[in-house]
């Protein structure tokens, strides 16, 4: 014998308000630390990227002392027995200069490329959510 009573299929749940409320709040929470979790891996990169341009600025500064301490060596180098030592003084110097100068311009862009130390990407992304959330609500 069949019934004439027939099952509510799942997807017609009715669920109380309290429900809903407890679930936009867990699905808001576990937004909110998907955002911060981007927040910090955004903020990590740009300080991988900092410390990698004050380490060629570094760099750039030590290459730079060397370029003076060339210019006192070069004075009693061999290539004076070639070229008079002013000109054997000043291409190795030059050359060291322009070094420095490649690695200084090398470490400023890197440094550039980590400022602002602030997660865009992370924080475009929450606010694309606060319009979403905002659109869902007027409907």
């Amino acid at each position: 014998m069949t019934g004439t009573t027939a099952q509510r299929p799942a997807h017609d749940e009715h669920h109380s308000v309290g429900e809903l409320v407890g679930q936009a709040t867990e699905q808001l929470s576990r937004l909110v630390r998907q955002e911060v979790a981007l927040a910090k891996e955004e903020l990590a990169e740009k300080g991988r990227r900092a410390g990698r341009g004050g380490g060629l600025l570094g760099a750039a500064g030590a290459v730079g002392y060397a370029g003076l301490l060339a210019l006192a060596a070069t004075a009693i180098a061999a290539l004076s027995l070639v070229l008079p030592l002013w000109a054997a003084a000043l291409i190795v110097t030059g050359v060291l200069f322009a070094l420095a100068g490649l690695l200084a311009v090398t470490g400023r862009a890197q440094l550039r490329r980590a400022a602002p130390p602030t997660p865009e990407e992370a924080l475009g992304s929450v606010k694309a959510d606060v319009e979403e959330i905002r659109e869902r609500a007027h409907r």
